[in-house]
């Protein structure tokens, strides 16, 4: 058994502590060091692209079944779909029981709305931009650069990978050189993850040499209230559905602490997309269904975000002392379903979300936001950590569906069981 400081979750856990240490008694030293956390987040999203690319190319192209890859995208989506239903509701029904805004009673006039200007301008274009235009890259490479999404990457992915099956023999060579690629950039996101220390280092000192402890005051108890509710849905919720297709929650989320431990420190699910993936795979799910369920629910799967969205929303109109009724609560819950597909993993995005769900409900002023970005980025880690998981999960629940999920291998490892994991 290797000794505990050899671990990545140990390292990863010393520079959280650290970082928080020196953000928390050096500020400015803190501060200072955010280029760590934005340069780690950096290297993991230039490489990002290429491998869903790869990965989803070679997993359809070897299923050679275009019927069975609609399919797995389909049961994805229904998954998704319901799922995120749930994460709604739990949402809304916490901060009604909670009422983490009653008693603050904010008028909107003292609110200062220069303060969400930019979220507010970030929110309308995502609002009013077409779906499918979004969906789309203006060229090939386009969905690979730095503006790229990853839903533009997973069509193009799609699209080459059926085209593939269907040149058949003649694309044996393209394969072989996309998998020889994928090895490589797999190799170099390996490299990068030795650095991850640093990087959760830097981003855990920025964020609390720039918000503090004592700041966040009376906001402690919506901050606790969106814990207690992404904890809820996590053991409740997904530990059902864990349950039902034959593993443990708990052991789940001991099995990718790293990955967890790693989000946390960097307040971005898509710092260890990389890596869920490869141990997604290594528990036992077919390539295939890892490749095209992960990123998907990177864009589709937000449980996390979407508690978020109604807390946070629902906690403006608390403070405002606005009443909502119960047919604008629902309609709001509807309207986060649909604007939570654009947030993706990356810190600050679900603050955008937000000012475009606040923008249905006239009587909230979208200025209201302002009341909660200083906590933003602490109630983050939780969106992010939920969104991961939920993810993972997903992706088992679907392999699981099409018969692609060797369950002795995911008992064994899960149990802790080394010998299937060492043969990788």
């Amino acid at each position: 058994m290797r000794s505990f400081y050899r671990h990545f979750y140990f390292w990863v856990l010393v520079a959280i502590v650290a970082g928080g240490g020196i953000g928390h008694y050096l500020p400015e030293t803190g501060i200072a060091l955010k280029p760590l956390g934005d340069g780690f987040i950096a290297l993991v999203k230039m490489l990002i692209g290429p491998i869903i690319f790869f990965t989803v190319v070679t997993g359809i192209a070897n299923v050679s079944d275009v019927k069975k890859v609609g399919r797995i995208g389909a049961r994805a989506i229904i998954y998704f779909e319901i799922v995120s239903s749930f994460a709604l509701v739990i949402g809304l029904l916490t901060v009604n029981l909670l009422k983490p805004g009653a008693g603050f009673n904010v008028t909107p006039e003292s609110l200062d709305a220069s303060i969400v200007s930019s979220y507010a301008k970030a929110a309308h274009a995502q609002g009013f931009t077409p779906f499918l235009l979004h969906l789309i890259p203006t060229t090939f490479t386009d969905a690979f650069g730095g503006n790229g999404d990853l839903l533009q990457v997973l069509l193009l992915a799609m699209l080459f990978g059926f085209a593939m099956i269907h040149v058949g023999e003649r694309a044996k060579p393209v394969m072989t050189l996309l998998e020889g690629l994928s090895s490589v950039f797999f190799r170099i996101m390996g490299m990068i993850m030795r650095v991850a220390p640093l990087g959760a280092l830097g981003a855990m000192a920025f964020t609390i040499g720039k918000y503090g402890l004592a700041s966040l005051g009376p906001l402690l108890k919506l901050m606790g209230g969106f814990y207690l509710a992404c904890i809820l849905f996590v053991l409740v919720v997904l530990g059902t559905i864990a349950r039902a297709t034959g593993f443990s929650i708990l052991k789940f989320l001991r099995y990718i602490r790293d990955e967890l431990l790693l989000v946390l420190g960097t307040s971005s699910s898509e710092s260890a997309l990389v890596p869920l993936m490869q141990k997604l795979e290594r528990v036992g799910c077919a390539r295939a269904v890892v490749g095209l369920v992960v990123p998907s629910g990177y864009s589709f799967n937000l449980d996390g975000t979407n508690i978020y969205l109604t807390m946070a929303a629902l906690f403006v109109a608390q403070a405002l002392n606005v009443e909502l009724t119960w047919t604008q609560q629902f309609t709001l819950l509807a309207v986060a379903m649909l604007t939570s597909k654009g947030a993706s993993g990356v810190t600050g995005a679900g603050f955008i979300t937000l000012a475009a769900t606040l923008a249905v409900v006239p009587s909230v002023p979208v200025a209201g936001l302002a009341l909660i970005l200083g906590i933003d980025r602490f109630m983050s880690e939780a969106r992010a950590l939920t969104n991961i998981i939920g993810n993972g999960v997903a992706t088992i629940v679907v392999a699981h569906w099409e018969k692609e999920l060797d369950h002795a291998r995911m008992r064994a490892i899960l149990d802790g069981h080394q010998s299937f994991s060492r043969a990788d």
